[in-house]
C-alpha cells in the first residue's frame, strides 16, 4: 500500500471503479488498478431532491400521501429510484425537500436511506419551514428560494436538482462531468423521444454545441435534435447547476411577481435567455449492468395509466425494465419479513410476489403482488397490482385494477370484469383500470 509522503499535499483522491472502459494506454493489465480511474480533487456536490409534488393525477393514490412515496414494484417507492442513481454513483449529501402529505415519505427516508456516520454524509428529509414567510412552496424554485440554508451550510461547487417521481436508472456522475467541462451555468438532462409524441414534454432546441437555444413547455411543433430530424430532447426535469449560477437565478426569480416559480418553467427558461444552458443527452449515459433493451430506461409514471403500463412492463417474460440488476441496484428497505408462501396448490405465473405474501389455493396471473399481501383460497388474481397488505377473500376475482394499501375484498367480491358495474363503484383510469384507495373494504367481511 502506498505510504503517502509527509511533503505531498494531501488531496481528495476517489478511485472510481470504472470496469466498463479499457484499459488505459501504458498500464500493466496485471496492475490491480488497471480498471480504476484517478480522480483528483472531486467537486464538492449537494444534491437537492424535488419531492413535495401532490401528483393529483395519481389519485386516488396520492389522497393520503405524496407522489414520490407511492409504492412501485412490489417493494420500493418512486424516490427509491432517484436516491439510488444518486448513492450508486458516489453522493451522499442529499436533500429532500418535501411538503404536501408527506408522513409516509419522510418516515420512509428516515428508516431506509440511514447513512453511516463515517462517511460524513446524510439524506435528510427537509420540510416545509415557511422560512421567508408564513407560507408553503408555491413552486419548485420556490421551495429551494425556502431552504437556501442548505446550500450556504454545504457551500458545494455543484447543485444536483432532480425530481423525485420517475422510474429510470442513471449514473449522474456523467452528467456532472459534462457540466463541468462544458462550463455551463446549468445542464439540463434531455431524453431522445419521437418528435411526433413529443408535443406532451417540455421541448429542448439545442444547437451542435449541445447550448440550449430555446426551452418549449408542450409545443405544437417540437423542435428536432441537431442530429435527428425525427428526435427531439424532453426535458427529464433533472438539472445540474454550478453553485453561484443557481443562486443569483433563484434570487431573481423570488422577486419576479410574473413568475410562478418553477425550474422547468422560469429558472430554465431564464437561463437560456442569458446561454448558460447546455443539454445532457440521455442516451449517451452509461449504467454498469445495463443491457440494450434497458438502455435509456425512463417513464414518467404520474398517470395511473402510465404507473400501470410500467408495472406491466415489469411482469413481461423480457421486460425493459430490469429490477434484477445488482451492479445498479434500485435500493430500498429490508423489512424483517419472512418469504413469499404458495400452499394448498397455490400458484404464480408471469409475476412479482413480494416478502411476507401467502397464495393460498388461489392464482395470480400477470400481476405485481406486494409486501404482506393474502389471496384465499379459490381466488384470481390477474392483471393487477396489488399494494401492501391487500387481503383478497376467497372466490374473489381482481383483474385490470390496482388496490391500494391494505385494501380488503371480501370473499365473492369481482372487481375488473363488469366495465359499467365498476365505473359505478370505483374510480375509473381513462384507460379502463379501475382503482380502489387505500384501507377501503370492498363487499361485506364476514365474522
Amino acid at each position: 500500500m502506498h505510504q503517502q509522503n509527509p511533503s505531498e499535499k494531501a488531496t481528495n483522491v476517489v478511485y472510481r471503479l470504472n470496469s466498463w472502459q479499457p484499459e488505459k494506454k501504458g498500464v500493466p493489465s496485471a496492475d490491480k488498478y488497471s480498471n480504476f480511474e484517478n480522480v483528483i480533487e472531486q467537486p464538492h456536490v449537494l444534491c437537492i431532491v424535488l419531492a413535495g409534488g401532490e401528483g393529483k393525477r395519481l389519485y386516488p393514490l396520492t389522497a393520503d400521501r405524496a407522489k414520490p412515496a407511492v409504492p412501485f414494484g412490489g417493494n420500493y417507492r418512486l424516490v427509491d429510484f432517484v436516491l439510488s442513481n444518486l448513492v450508486n454513483a458516489g453522493y451522499n449529501r442529499i436533500c429532500v425537500l418535501t411538503q404536501y402529505k408527506s408522513h409516509s415519505l419522510d418516515r420512509h427516508i428516515a428508516q431506509t436511506w440511514r447513512m453511516t456516520g463515517i462517511t460524513g454524509g446524510y439524506i435528510a428529509p427537509v420540510p416545509a419551514q415557511q422560512r421567508l414567510g408564513p407560507r408553503w412552496y408555491t413552486g419548485s424554485a420556490d421551495a429551494i428560494a425556502q431552504s437556501l440554508n442548505l446550500v450556504y451550510d454545504e457551500e458545494p461547487d455543484y447543485i444536483i436538482v432532480f425530481g423525485a417521481d420517475h422510474v429510470y436508472r442513471m449514473d449522474p456522475q456523467q452528467m456532472v462531468e459534462q457540466h463541468i467541462k462544458s462550463g455551463a451555468g446549468v445542464t439540463v438532462a434531455g431524453i431522445r423521444v419521437p418528435r411526433k409524441d413529443a408535443t406532451a414534454f417540455g421541448c429542448i432546441e439545442a444547437d451542435e454545441n449541445n447550448r440550449i437555444t430555446e426551452f418549449l413547455e408542450k409545443p405544437d411543433e417540437p423542435p428536432c435534435t441537431p442530429d435527428d430530424p425525427d428526435a427531439t430532447f424532453a426535458s427529464m426535469g433533472n438539472y445540474v447547476f454550478s453553485t453561484k449560477v443557481l443562486l443569483d437565478a433563484i434570487k431573481e426569480d423570488n422577486v419576479n411577481e410574473d413568475s410562478n416559480h418553477d425550474m422547468g418553467g422560469d429558472i430554465i427558461p431564464a437561463l437560456v435567455e442569458k446561454q448558460q444552458a447546455y443539454v445532457y443527452d440521455f442516451s449517451n449515459n452509461y449504467v454498469p449492468g445495463e443491457t440494450k433493451r434497458d438502455k435509456g430506461y425512463w417513464r414518467d409514471v404520474g398517470t395511473i395509466d402510465a404507473f400501470y403500463e410500467a408495472h406491466m412492463d415489469l411482469v413481461s417474460v423480457y421486460p425493459v425494465f430490469n429490477l434484477y440488476n445488482e451492479r445498479w441496484p434500485i435500493r430500498c428497505g429490508r423489512e424483517s419479513l419472512a418469504p413469499a408462501k404458495f400452499v394448498n396448490g397455490g400458484i404464480a405465473q408471469e409475476s412479482i410476489v413480494g416478502a411476507g405474501s401467502i397464495i393460498s389455493q388461489a392464482t395470480v396471473r400477470n400481476s405485481v403482488i406486494s409486501t404482506n399481501v393474502r389471496v384465499d383460497e379459490g381466488a384470481l388474481v390477474e392483471g393487477a397490482v396489488l399494494l401492501p397488505g391487500v387481503h383478497v377473500g376467497k372466490g374473489a376475482v381482481v383483474k385490470h385494477c390496482i388496490l391500494d394499501k391494505n385494501v380488503q375484498v371480501a370473499p365473492g367480491e369481482v372487481i375488473g370484469m363488469d366495465s359499467e358495474s365498476d365505473k359505478a363503484r370505483f374510480n375509473v383510469s381513462a384507460g379502463g383500470v379501475v382503482i380502489v384507495g387505500k384501507n377501503e373494504t370492498i363487499g361485506t367481511l364476514g365474522d
